[in-house]
């Protein structure tokens, strides 16, 4: 995985070193509104992430998802889903994200960066926390990072909608993305 390296005053206040994600103590989700009256939530079995701080303050944040990974109860949803109507996961198999730039305030964090959806790639940002590094049960370190931004998903070609018989449509434009990641040492 490649990523893009973003500096700013603050970057150096997270810990430096390579840190890559525990896929089994994270997680990468979604939620959007579905037929105006409740929430789908899901997310991905498949992907992968890194932090790289660099000692002088560079730092590097980078995740892909493999769109076919996506978790749902149905299996009829789940071929509707990776379909050229939303994914296209045969043609676009990876959702790819690059931080541009990272600030840290605290235990508050501000990433901005470009996400690459079925080949479409726009600029984001996301904000949320962070963990200082601890000392986990075998004698490595860990941090964590939870972020959560709001995009429309037909900024990235996902627009497939079905018209509701008393108004409003089957699905909202706009999806919560929430990425919590633990990330170890590497």
């Amino acid at each position: 995985m490649s990523s893009a390296t973003a500096t700013s005053p603050t970057a150096s206040a997270l810990p430096a070193g390579t840190w890559n994600v525990d896929r089994t103590h994270s997680s990468v989700g979604f939620a959007v509104k579905h037929m105006v009256v409740s929430t789908f939530r899901s997310h991905f079995d498949d992907f992968d992430a890194s932090l790289t701080v660099t000692e002088d303050g560079g730092a590097a944040l980078a995740g892909t998802v493999r769109a076919a990974s996506i978790v749902v109860a149905d299996d009829t949803l789940a071929a509707h889903l990776a379909s050229p109507e939303f994914f296209d996961s045969e043609r676009h198999p990876e959702i790819v994200f690059r931080a541009t730039s990272i600030e840290r305030d605290g235990d508050r964090l501000s990433v901005a960066g470009e996400l690459t959806i079925k080949g479409i790639t726009r600029a984001v940002a996301a904000v949320g926390t962070v963990t200082d590094a601890v000392e986990d049960l075998y004698g490595g370190s860990r941090v964590g990072i939870e972020l959560e931004t709001i995009v429309d998903r037909r900024e990235f070609g996902l627009e497939w909608n079905a018209p509701l018989p008393k108004g409003g449509f089957a699905v909202a434009n706009d999806v919560v993305l929430r990425i919590n990641l633990e990330l170890a040492r590497a």
